[in-house]
Parts: structure tokens; C-alpha cells; sequence
């Protein structure tokens, strides 16, 4: 059985004035992040580590932000997309790991609910996902609430 492995990386600026969505669901908070899209930097994570794992480049060459079609569009839109393509090359999600780093808010009471977002979206068993959260202890952009990085970690293996 051939696998292949992919990280992906993303972060976006936390702003007044957007709802925040992390993991495909909406987050209670006063900020959201600023995007062509919702802005949920862990969704455009996973698409990254599986277009990774892929070899078919990134995010932004599928989903540019110059696009209208994109404007506004839910991430997880664009996550059931990449999904499709990697079906479509003959491969299959074994699991995807993640971290999500954000000061604020606090993501615990959330994570089950991302995981089983992207799980529903991948098709995949919710046993297959896995979502992190930390915080950058008050250091940098991250820390001082003025953006959320998210990093993932996706696992594909061929169909035969």
C-alpha cells in the first residue's frame, strides 16, 4: 500500500467585524479572521497537507483569493473540494492531525465538534481526525490576540 504525507500551514489576522469559524463551526468571540473566504485557517490547514500529499501545490492555486466564486465562500466548501480530488487520484484519508494556536479563545469545549466537522466533511470517521489547541504563551502576533495559526498533518494511502 503506498501513503503519502502532507503539512499544511495557514494563519490569519483576527478582526472585529467577521464571525470566527475554526474547524468548520462558528466560535463564539468577539473577533473573527480576516479572509476572502470565512478565514478558517484550520480547514485551509487540511486542504494544504492533503494537496500536499497530493503533490497539486496549495490552497491558493485551487481557491485563489482573486476569485469572486470564493468570495465569502465556506472553507468547508473548499475542503469537500480537495476531497474529491483526492479521491479522484486514486487515494484515501488514513488521518489528519492538527494544531490550532490561538491565545484566545479557548478551544477545548470546541474540539470535539471540529473533529467531527472535518471528519463529516471527509467523509471519514471522526477517529481519523484530530484537533490540538494551544496557546503561544502571550508571545508574538499569536499571543497577543492578533491572529490564530493553524498547522496540520494529512495521511493519504493509494486505492487498489
Amino acid at each position: 500500500m503506498s501513503h503519502r504525507i502532507g503539512i499544511g500551514y495557514d494563519i490569519h489576522r483576527l478582526v472585529e467585524g467577521r464571525k470566527l469559524f475554526i474547524g468548520g463551526i462558528e466560535i463564539p468571540y468577539i473577533k473573527g479572521l480576516l479572509g476572502h473566504s470565512d478565514g478558517d485557517a484550520l480547514i485551509h490547514a487540511v486542504c494544504d497537507a492533503l494537496l500536499g500529499a497530493l503533490a497539486q501545490g496549495d490552497i491558493g492555486e485551487h481557491f485563489p483569493d482573486t476569485d469572486p466564486k470564493y468570495h465569502n465562500v465556506a472553507s468547508s466548501e473548499l475542503l469537500k473540494i480537495t476531497a474529491d480530488l483526492v479521491k479522484s487520484k486514486g487515494y484515501s484519508i488514513n488521518n489528519i492531525d492538527s494544531v490550532v494556536i490561538a491565545q484566545e479563545p479557548v478551544l477545548s469545549p470546541f474540539k470535539k465538534q471540529m473533529r467531527e466537522k472535518i471528519a463529516q466533511v471527509l467523509q471519514i470517521d471522526s477517529s481519523c481526525v484530530n484537533v490540538k489547541a494551544k496557546t503561544n504563551e502571550g508571545l508574538g502576533e499569536l499571543g497577543s490576540r492578533q491572529a490564530i495559526a493553524c498547522y496540520a498533518v494529512a495521511v493519504i494511502y493509494e486505492v487498489k
